[in-house]
């Protein structure tokens, strides 16, 4: 439990007067939308930074580079202009993505290899982490979480993240959400792609390889049973 409380502590200080100023611009009703998502990225970028700091493994540059095309094609269709999103690959183990505060999105190398570097799953896979942050749930989950929120009004801290940031990456923040946040994010999750141009069927077929691997992946663990999301996605995929 020790071990599990030191991570979220010192990403907290980590994110100090940035974590305070996107607050209170999200909960002001003067703050005007466009500036809260300026707030929240740069609150994201020391995050996000950290990450990468700690998964210093190599990644292949065509991995990167199929991340960085399928994205640049789903943001071109988000509607606020305001948003700005970066997708990285990181070479893990575990097959995860996630999305942190400002739009720095993350996706291991063993689930673009699960998907088979399939454009349209891996498309779906980004855009459902994208509907995360364009719909506040990246977010919210840091202005509603207790143990962050107390400790993000501690001074900001500066030192090097333990390498448990990499486990609360690919699990605590793959976890974080509820299931009417997974289901928003899934069905403007489809909407994106289908929009950008992509197949929509890819979310079908990445859950289901999801489900056939069988190894409690963390995008699966807290969401709506898979066949239930498979389900819906179903009924949302254009005639």
């Amino acid at each position: 439990m020790a071990e599990t409380r030191t991570v979220p502590y010192l990403l907290g200080r980590l994110a100090g007067k940035k974590f305070k100023k996107a607050k209170w611009i999200w909960s002001s009703a003067a703050g005007s939308e466009d500036e809260a998502i300026v707030a929240e990225r740069q609150m994201g970028l020391d995050l996000a930074a950290k990450v990468r700091e700690e998964s210093r493994s190599p990644v292949d540059p065509n991995s990167q580079g199929l991340l960085d095309d399928i994205l640049a094609a789903l943001a071109d269709r988000v509607a606020n202009r305001t948003h700005r999103f970066e997708v990285t690959a990181l070479a893990e183990a575990r097959r995860a993505a996630f999305a942190l505060p400002g739009g720095f999105i993350f996706v291991s190398t063993a689930l673009m290899d699960l998907a088979r570097r399939d454009r349209d799953e891996l498309a779906f896979v980004i855009a459902h982490e994208m509907a995360h942050v364009i719909r506040r749930h990246a977010i919210d989950r840091w202005l509603t979480d207790k143990a962050l929120a107390a400790v993000s009004m501690a001074t900001p801290a500066t030192r090097r993240l333990s390498p448990l940031i990499r486990r609360l990456g690919m699990d605590g923040l793959s976890k974080a959400y509820s299931r009417q946040q997974e289901d928003e994010a899934d069905e403007l999750g489809v909407k994106l792609v289908t929009a950008a141009g992509f197949d929509p069927a890819g979310a079908i077929r990445i859950l289901e390889r999801l489900a056939s691997a069988g190894e409690g992946y963390a995008f699966l663990s807290t969401h709506p049973p898979t066949a239930e999301r498979i389900r819906r996605l179903r009924e949302r995929l254009p005639t």
